[in-house]
């Protein structure tokens, strides 16, 4: 995520007087104000949790129709093929191995 400079949306949070003991403590010790503690910890859990929800399942139904389109050979795309041919980006792939034979 895009690391905000200054953060101007205000989000209130209610807590049990146990649990915000506990983010004082775990904030203190990790030399945060209690804001930054809260908005850094709720912002690395909201973006694994998208992070998560983002796994593609493939029914088993579908599987061999998937395992099919991933063996197809490679349709070539005009616009990638001429890009590669720019001498830039050519020398870039003969350096990395990509490319071994002109284009």
């Amino acid at each position: 995520m895009k690391e905000q400079s200054a953060a101007t949306s205000i989000l209130s949070v209610r807590v049990s007087p146990d649990e915000r003991a506990l983010l004082e403590e775990a904030a203190s010790q990790s030399r945060m104000t209690l804001s930054e503690f809260m908005r850094r910890k709720a912002v690395e859990a909201a973006e694994a949790e998208v992070l998560e929800r983002g796994v593609v399942t493939i029914p088993a139904k579908d599987w061999e129709a998937f395992e099919a389109w991933l063996e197809r050979p490679a349709e070539p795309i005009a616009a990638l093929s001429a890009l590669a041919r720019r001498r830039q980006c050519t020398q870039l792939l003969r350096a990395m191995g990509v490319l071994r034979s002109a284009l």
